[in-house]
This record gives structure tokens, C-alpha cells and sequence, in this order.
């Protein structure tokens, strides 16, 4: 995991870069994680090295940052858009299994979206407590200043 430059961030932005860091490095079988806004943009990434076109061809396509990104964004529209046809209300949680690996998407209460991308044996019951623990400490500091302090960081990591 290549570590974010917190330089020069607000203390804010480094508690939330430290509670990321601190899920992937703490709970088994976590590979990466990613915190999207509701627009889309990614906020947060375990790896944001890997966000960068460069590394990108170096590693290959699969499992970056940035495809962790699109992939929580894409879920997030999907399962909302669905919560709303079946009038279920807004959506708290998603998980998928595949055979090779899990992916998880909890809602932020500002809109955001956090994201884990896990192996297929993980206890999905810790990565899920980690997960409300995380949305739990982040919700009430990502305000719209917080935000956009975060998307200028990552697109200077780009």
C-alpha cells in the first residue's frame, strides 16, 4: 500500500487518511478501500498511487484505486435507483460475493460512499463492523470543505 502524503492536510484529512489506512492495515483480508462522494469522485483510496495512469500500466487494470472508485460509484447509483423503484428507502448497505473476492458499500451520511474490496474468505461480519466503525467517526466530519479539500489532494497524487 503506498502511503498518502498528509502534508500540508488539515487534521481532519489526516484522521480520515489514518482511519482508512487503519482498516486495510487492521482487518484480515481487506485488499483495498475507497471512499467516493456522491458525484462520484474519489475522495479516499488505500492506495492512491495506484490511481495514477502510470502505475496503472505498471500493475495492470485490475484492483486500482480508481477502478475500486467507479465500481462503489456504479453500485451506489444501481442500488439506490433500485431502493427507489421498490420504495425501499434509502440504502445502508451492499455486498457482493464472487468467487475470487467480496466488495462492500456502505453509505456515508452526506452521501458518500465507502467501498472495500475484500478476499472471498473474509469474515464479512468484521469487515462490516470496521466498515459502520469508519462511517461512524467520518459522517459527521465530511462537511462540503472537508470534500474539497480531499478531491484537490487526490488530484495532486494524479
Amino acid at each position: 500500500m503506498t502511503a498518502p502524503s498528509t502534508f500540508g492536510l488539515s487534521t481532519e484529512a489526516r484522521n480520515l487518511h489514518w482511519l482508512l489506512s487503519n482498516l486495510v492495515e487492521e482487518v484480515p483480508g481487506v485488499h483495498s478501500v475507497t471512499v467516493v462522494s456522491s458525484d462520484g469522485l474519489m475522495l479516499l483510496s488505500s492506495d492512491p498511487g495506484l490511481a495514477t495512469p502510470e502505475a496503472a500500466r505498471q500493475t495492470g487494470p485490475r484492483g486500482s484505486s480508481a477502478d475500486l472508485a467507479t465500481i462503489v460509484s456504479g453500485i451506489g447509483s444501481l442500488t439506490i435507483g433500485a431502493a427507489k423503484l421498490m420504495d425501499g428507502g434509502g440504502v445502508k448497505q451492499t455486498m457482493v460475493a464472487m468467487d475470487e473476492g467480496s466488495v462492500f458499500v456502505m453509505s456515508i451520511s452526506d452521501g458518500s460512499l465507502l467501498g472495500v474490496h475484500a478476499t472471498p474468505d473474509c469474515d464479512m461480519s468484521v469487515v462490516a463492523y470496521h466498515m459502520a466503525l469508519f462511517v461512524g467517526r467520518a459522517g459527521h466530519v465530511l462537511t462540503p470543505e472537508l470534500r474539497s479539500e480531499l478531491r484537490k489532494s487526490m488530484e495532486s497524487t494524479q
